[in-house]
């Protein structure tokens, strides 16, 4: 490439990402800060020690928000690294969702508490409020010190160990970040955190500090809360099937879309969008779920839209990227549950070299895959058929 087509790339680049940057900031109303430094960590085997590295280091503060923290290996050595930093004087707080993190060992909790950890503990289930039941945190945030976040797609439990090569290991994606979209993350686990306990900082601990610039990313905090109606994060995921003017690729482990967003991924496929489907495979882990969206794949299909099945393990990943500068990363999936039901904190990125690397494993992601074939897919089983009709009804659910 010569140096004019190497300016005229940028300046395309620059262009799209200020169109893509006014969509999401307009649809939304949050404004997007400048100067991150967001780095993708891709299953277990670089997720948790980077993790459990920063826990290490704490000096000052850990907020730790999860949906799962289930029984096993990994739950163990988190929960003893928290509670070394508590013991040793940072203010420790763990919010952990009343379903989702049921599982836990209660000797865990124990080990925490009598450390100095504070745990909490949302919408618990002894309460029995019928409107709280089915709406839950799926938020998955670790801030420290209040200058290094995390946020994504896992849980904490043994099933994402590993590296994704066969179905004992997860496949999933998890982001570190510095810089002021810090400060987002933070709020999404105080916005929980205030439902279990009214002190929201303490001037001991919480400075609130001005957020240095380490990197070059321009990010969006959005959080999805669980209300009457759609979320932010369904608003979102509508803009970005609008906005997109190139390619589309979304990974998601739960894939149950309305009749809104199909229409908008096949209208995007009629603006002459390429848009690719990353979903689950035989080792899904809720598969009445997948039949759910399944019941969507004739159609979608039909419409130009490609749709790959991940084969080695449970995908778990949850990641949108649009026109090569954009990527929607965090916790929420493309279903009912992440749009209306449940709290979600998502982070739209625009930073070539971040979507580049994401990109590049989407690609890696296909080649161990298989690509559904409309003609073959139009001719399933007739059971195959009726497992989807039995679970529709219940689609708005899942």
């Amino acid at each position: 490439m010569t140096v004019a087509e190497q300016d005229e790339s940028a300046s395309s680049a620059t262009d799209r990402i200020a169109r893509l940057r006014r969509v999401a900031e307009g649809v939304i109303g949050v404004p997007a800060t400048e100067g991150n430094q967001i780095d993708a960590l891709r299953n277990g085997d670089e997720i948790f020690p980077a993790m459990l590295e920063s826990i290490e280091s704490a000096q000052c503060t850990i907020d730790f928000l999860t949906f799962v923290y289930w029984q096993g290996r990994i739950g163990r050595e988190f929960a003893h690294r928290l509670a070394d930093r508590a013991a040793a004087g940072v203010r420790v707080r763990v919010l952990l969702d009343a379903w989702g993190s049921k599982p836990i060992e209660p000797a865990l909790v124990d080990a925490m508490e009598r450390a100095g950890v504070s745990i909490r503990w949302f919408r618990p289930l002894r309460r029995f409020r019928p409107n709280e039941l089915n709406h839950r945190t799926h938020r998955k945030v670790l801030i420290v010190d209040e200058a290094t976040g995390y946020v994504g797609g896992v849980g904490i439990a043994d099933e994402w160990l590993g590296d994704a090569r066969d179905e004992s290991e997860w496949r999933d994606t998890h982001f570190r970040i510095r810089g002021p979209a810090v400060d987002g993350l933070r709020a999404a686990f105080l916005d929980n955190w205030s439902e279990t306990d009214p002190e929201l900082f303490d001037d001991e601990y919480d400075r609130f500090p001005d957020q240095p610039k380490p990197g070059n990313a321009i990010a969006q905090c959005v959080r999805g809360a669980s209300e009457t109606g759609h979320s932010d994060v369904f608003t979102l995921f509508r803009a970005l099937c609008q906005a997109a003017e190139e390619r589309l690729r979304i990974a998601t482990a739960y894939f149950v879309p309305d009749d809104e967003i199909i229409d908008r991924l096949c209208g995007a496929v009629e603006r002459g969008v390429e848009v690719q489907l990353l979903v689950p495979g035989p080792h899904a882990d809720k598969r009445f779920v997948q039949l759910a969206g399944e019941a969507a794949y004739e159609s979608l299909l039909a419409r130009g839209i490609e749709i790959w099945s991940y084969q080695p393990s449970m995908l778990h990943a949850k990641i949108i990227t649009v026109d090569g500068v954009l990527a929607d990363i965090g916790s929420a999936n493309l279903n009912a549950r992440s749009t209306s039901l449940d709290e979600e904190i998502n982070v739209v990125a625009f930073d070539e070299h971040l979507v580049a690397t994401l990109d590049r494993n989407f690609d890696d992601d296909l080649e161990r895959s298989v690509r559904l074939q409309p003609g073959r897919w139009k001719r399933r089983s007739p059971l195959q058929r009726a497992a989807e009709t039995v679970v529709a009804p219940f689609k708005r659910l899942f």
